[in-house]
């Protein structure tokens, strides 16, 4: 099963190209939550929101709906991995508010964090065994078998990401579900994505994993409605493929350049 979405969903320019242009801002995580099945938020990393943030947006969403998480900053870029353990409970304390919409945890490393697995392990070991969490390091001292096992022993995604067509981490299986973010493509009008690169990320995602394993798709490309069309042309070509894909929106958006 392949879960296609976008990170975050309050972006202005999308109003006249995915919202209605009279549709209320208060009212467009139901929109959204109408067209796709699962979202990312990145907000989380820049100020955590309060418990009842999260509560309210399990009450305002679908039953089958699916909120992915950017872990804090505090954890991942101000304290670095050290002493995690009051940073991730604040974080569960928190983002746990969304009950059974609560999906992967994003933790993503800084770019200039060298690899360091024995913190990455102590982090990892603080979340409960029903929360997944996928590993976004940015730094290429990571890429080694080290840091597989790591992610291997505490059932911990790596995610694989995309900017410019092509992968930018190793392509590990690390567990028993993907995750997968698409930065920004090559086509045009920027930063949309050619039918090409998007086939290709749907074939790696089968090879790798099973019909009945999840695997995250989230399109990071929000400009100008990019992420939008590029959901709705990967979906199409996963369906076409023969794979289950959650829901889309019936039709794209008008293209990037209007």
């Amino acid at each position: 099963m392949m879960l296609v979405g976008t990170s975050g969903w309050q972006y202005r320019d999308w109003r006249g190209r995915f919202y209605p242009e009279r549709l209320p801002q208060r009212l467009w995580l139901e929109h959204f939550a109408a067209g796709f099945a699962t979202v990312e938020v990145n907000n989380a990393f820049y100020r955590l929101p309060e418990r009842d943030t999260f509560a309210a947006w399990r009450a305002r969403t679908p039953d089958d709906f699916c909120v992915a998480v950017k872990m804090s900053r505090y954890l991942t870029h101000i304290k670095r991995l050290r002493e995690p353990a009051e940073p991730v409970a604040r974080f569960l304390g928190r983002a746990t508010a969304l009950g059974d919409r609560l999906g992967p945890v994003l933790v993503q490393l800084p770019p200039n964090l060298q690899a360091d697995v024995d913190a990455l392990d102590a982090t990892l070991r603080l979340f409960p065994a029903d929360v997944r969490v996928a590993v976004e390091p940015r730094h290429p001292s990571w890429w080694t078998d080290a840091t597989r096992r790591v992610l291997e022993q505490r059932r911990a995604a790596l995610v694989w990401a995309d900017r410019l067509g092509r992968p930018v981490a190793p392509r590990w299986r690390t567990t028993d579900f993907g995750y997968l973010r698409l930065h920004e493509g090559r086509a045009r009008p920027w930063p949309r994505y050619g039918r090409t690169a998007l086939g290709s990320w749907v074939s790696r995602l089968a090879d790798a994993f099973g019909p009945d394993e999840p695997a995250y798709v989230y399109f990071n490309n929000d400009p100008g409605g990019a992420a939008i069309v590029d959901a709705v042309a990967f979906a199409a070509l996963a369906r076409r493929a023969g794979h289950r894909v959650t829901r889309v929106p019936s039709a794209p958006p008008p293209s990037a350049d209007g």
